[in-house]
């Protein structure tokens, strides 16, 4: 198993000082990261954080394989009802594992497929549940607090159509994952008599994709848990390391805290070269956004500090946004994500046209193309003083995955230690959820209405005074 994190184009030698690092600089900030990894450390152990520690769950990851191998055959769709951190890992390991959508084989008690069901739209919701079978389908409800209202909302809905179409025997076809001893989700699953498994109370949803948030789902679709825990599991051993050469995670939240600090590049575009990395860059996007983006640190001192996540696919948006990225405003570091080898290269046939733009790619083949492609796209940006790094999987598969999806967690809490912030709490969500939770009548929210109501007051004076 191999991940590689190339930095090169990073470098003031490569972008110049104004939009790079120098070794003096690099350097210089070596003592601030031994103690980013110090001070994550020491949380961690103490139990208060515990993402690192998913990987060797091995009670949990057997009693999930046991569950999915009793379930084998039953069902051809597994719905999860989710949403954020409870919804876009299960995508992200479903998109890199097997196949990304909407492109993936014929479904089937074999090669049962995921429905996400991670927005409120109602003509989402009614789509899907027309499109499945509720006799083949195992609903999955993911919410750690148990009272996220998309979710709650939502799986009523689900619910009541399992319900009304299988009767009592619905409740064979629910589980739930959720907190062990408190939320109204895990009251309902205990009354209702659902399969549950448990999030740990130290595992926040962003970063619980190794948890049973992200294994269930993957096992019951018929993902290797126990290689994405193998793999996570290495990489944790790597992450704990002090010398920056060996622990690549720490190297590259250092570097990235110093383009942010020192250059201005307040935006980092994840840039994946393979559509089965695209769910990835879409679960790193609140990785990112939500442990980094915080108003003030842990002195209480207003900082609004935070780097803003880009998902970008390549190659398809050197055709939309690379002409952005080249020539406007250089605020942005580029993360390549590469595949080192794919399944199948994707030989172009020999056959001639006659014409030359035809003619020069024929007998070669489409992941030489791609990597071209990506390669001359970071030869292109560097030569216009745009920093940017890869990171290289050997190949895609549970392993690397596991590990790949570990060193972005560790990454991200080591760059919120270097800015001296809290990246485990989400204080700018939850506002917006107290809003809603008052608007929709929950009981201990009226303040949050009668605030909603004098932001409405203050729009309608606002307009009439145009």
């Amino acid at each position: 198993m191999s991940i590689h994190f190339d930095h090169t184009n990073m470098l003031a030698s490569m972008v110049g000082e104004k939009n790079g690092l120098t070794a003096r600089e690099i350097g210089g900030a070596g003592g601030a990261a031994k103690d980013a990894l110090a001070g994550f450390r020491k949380l961690s152990e103490k139990g208060l954080y515990g993402f690192p520690h998913l990987p060797f769950q091995k009670d949990t990851i057997q009693e999930i394989r046991r569950f999915a191998e009793e379930m084998r055959g039953s069902y051809d769709t597994v719905c999860v009802v989710g949403i954020g951190g409870s919804a876009l890992g299960a995508w992200a390991l479903d998109n890199a594992m097997r196949g990304p959508h909407p492109v993936q084989g014929e479904y089937s008690a074999d090669f049962p497929r995921l429905v996400i069901l991670d927005n409120v739209d109602p003509s989402f919701i009614a789509a899907a549940l027309d499109s499945m079978n509720p006799r083949k389908t195992l609903v999955v409800v993911i919410a750690k607090s148990g009272s996220t209202a998309e979710t709650v909302a939502t799986f009523l809905v689900i619910r009541d159509w399992m319900v009304r179409k299988l009767g009592k025997k619905a409740n064979r076809r629910i589980l739930a994952v959720t907190s062990a001893g408190k939320g109204d989700l895990k009251k309902l699953a205990t009354a209702e008599n659902y399969r549950t498994f448990h999030i740990p109370d130290n595992v926040g949803g962003r970063f619980s994709v190794l948890s049973p948030v992200g294994l269930v789902p993957a096992a019951l679709i018929g993902i290797d848990i126990r290689k994405l825990s193998k793999g996570a599991a290495a990489m944790t051993h790597s992450c704990w390391q002090e010398d920056l050469a060996e622990n690549q995670a720490l190297r590259a939240a250092l570097l990235h805290y110093l383009l942010l600090t020192r250059k201005g590049k307040t935006i980092q575009v994840a840039f994946p070269y393979s559509n089965r990395l695209w769910g990835l860059a879409f679960w790193f996007r609140q990785l990112w956004a939500e442990s980094l983006g915080k108003a003030r640190n842990r002195k209480g001192k207003a900082v609004h500090t935070g780097q803003t996540p880009v998902a970008a696919l390549g190659t398809t948006d050197q055709h939309s946004q690379v002409q952005l990225y080249m020539e406007g405003p250089n605020d942005k570091v580029f993360s390549f994500w590469a595949a080192g080898r794919f399944p199948d290269a994707g030989r172009i046939p020999r056959n001639g046209t006659g014409l030359e733009a035809f003619d020069a790619l024929a007998g070669q083949s489409l992941e030489k193309l791609i990597q071209a492609e990506r390669v001359s796209t970071a030869a292109a940006l560097t030569g216009n003083g745009r920093p940017n790094c890869t990171f290289t999987l050997d190949r895609i598969d549970e392993e690397h995955l596991g590990a790949f999806l570990q060193f972005m967690e560790f990454e991200t809490a080591f760059a919120g230690e270097l800015l001296d912030i809290n990246a485990f709490d989400q204080e700018g969500v939850e506002l917006g959820k107290k809003f809603t939770y008052g608007l929709m009548g929950r009981p201990g929210f009226e303040e949050y209405r009668e605030r909603f109501e004098e932001y409405e007051k203050r729009r309608r004076t606002a307009g009439a005074d145009r």
